[in-house]
């Protein structure tokens, strides 16, 4: 039964190669239908690729924060950490209470800014994704540098670089008089443009508690009396925050957690307008491709199909023959069969070819438009295996009529045609 099958594999070889021209018409009319398929299917998935890495990339698309102020308790905030769907989240204190005067050096060569307090902790997505290293708090604040994340427009204006030293000023009114406190703070690191456009210093939490204690009249021994972070007594009741700075998992995590906001009648900000516009785009892609590929997968079973079947009228003496001299019908069927699963293959490697041409140019052509690795027309491995895998499939369904046809030839019609 194996010599059957070999020999008759051997044989449908030979008949291939011997109708050259023949074959290599079936495999150019394959490779001109697939072609165009692989190069559109290209474009789709590097253009939503591209769009999709790019708002994973960006931290910010990740951001969501409350819409207006609330009363957030530390329980709620422990139980928004540990939510599955949460990679990151820090209370925020009043936005008031939340900017510091920066200052740099003295006398003619001063420069002072005020800059927005953002809090920060290790972890920070923000900070991670543009290899920022995020301050913490050191053991005693109170004699020991703090460190300070600055972004770039805020280093800019002050003139410094990582590893500067900074004076932070805080000023209130406290008891009808304008009191000052100060902080050694040392630039952990700068965070590029691109991660923030605004004056901004991603500090650690207790230094913005400490600032919004302090304009509320209080006193923060930790960070000294000496420096002028004086005042009453802290209340003793758990502190509450206005809004939280919360980073999700995933793009597809951001809708989650809109929608379980929603649920608890919270509005927050997020990048879901944006996330949604790439989302259907790549859905209204898939639907036009889809269709495309049916209304080319009919034709190419068609077409295999009706080629099959006068390739089998051609060869019908033959096919008598070879079952004449006791070639199963088992071993008949694979004659067709073999020669379409052929087709399918060099037609799906020159077509993989051409691609590979036309992908390489076109990335050319918008290489001035893209970054990094970034492409506009791209296929993975796993696409061309698949491509093949279903070429393969739809040869043999089209050659599978065709080959019965071939294999209930009777030697009889045959002898007396010879």
């Amino acid at each position: 039964m194996a010599n059957t099958i070999s020999t008759m594999l051997r044989l449908s070889c030979k008949d291939y190669w011997h109708e050259f021209l023949l074959s290599a018409c079936a495999v150019l009319g394959l490779a001109a239908v697939l072609t165009p398929l692989l190069v559109l299917y290209g474009i789709k998935f590097g253009v939503v690729q591209t769009l999709t890495e790019r708002l994973r990339n960006d931290p910010r698309n990740l951001e969501i924060s409350p819409v207006v102020s609330g009363r957030y308790t530390p329980e709620y905030l422990a139980q928004l950490a540990a939510h599955p769907d949460v990679a990151f989240v820090l209370p925020r204190t009043r936005s008031i209470a939340a900017t510091m005067d920066l200052i740099r050096g003295e006398g003619e060569g001063r420069a002072l800014l005020v800059a927005s307090l953002e809090p920060t902790a290790a972890g920070d997505p923000l900070l991670l994704r543009f290899g920022a290293a995020a301050p913490s708090m050191p053991q005693n604040p109170a004699t020991e540098v703090i460190g300070v994340t600055l972004s770039a427009s805020a280093a800019e204006k002050l003139h410094v670089k990582a590893g500067d030293t900074l004076n932070g000023k805080v000023e209130r009114r406290f008891q009808n008089k304008v009191q000052t406190a100060r902080v050694p703070l040392r630039v952990a690191a700068v965070l590029p443009l691109a991660a923030q456009q605004k004056d901004v210093a991603y500090v650690p939490l207790p230094l913005m508690e400490a600032t919004e204690d302090y304009r509320d009249g209080r006193a923060v021994p930790e960070l000294g009396a000496q420096n002028g972070w004086t005042g009453e007594p802290r209340p003793q009741e758990a502190r509450v925050y206005p809004g939280f700075r919360l980073y999700a998992r995933s793009l597809d995590d951001v809708m989650r957690l809109r929608q379980n906001f929603a649920a608890q009648k919270l509005d927050v900000y997020t990048h879901a307008e944006e996330i949604e516009q790439v989302t259907a785009l790549a859905r209204a892609l898939n639907m036009i491709f889809a269709l495309i590929c049916a209304a080319t997968a009919i034709g190419f079973l068609a077409s295999t199909a009706s080629s099959v079947l006068a390739s089998i009228k051609r060869k019908q003496r033959i096919l008598g023959l070879l079952r004449l001299n006791g070639f199963t019908t088992g071993s008949l069927l694979l004659f067709p069969l073999s020669q379409s699963l052929l087709t399918a293959l060099f037609g799906t490697a020159l077509a993989a070819g051409v691609y590979g041409v036309a992908a390489f140019v076109i990335n050319t052509l918008f290489s001035a438009r893209v970054s990094g690795l970034e492409q506009v027309c791209l296929l993975l491995p796993q696409h061309f295996l698949f491509t093949f895998a279903a070429v393969a499939g739809l040869a043999l369904l089209a050659a599978l009529g065709p080959a019965l046809r071939a294999a209930r030839i009777e030697p009889s019609e045959v002898i007396r045609e010879i």
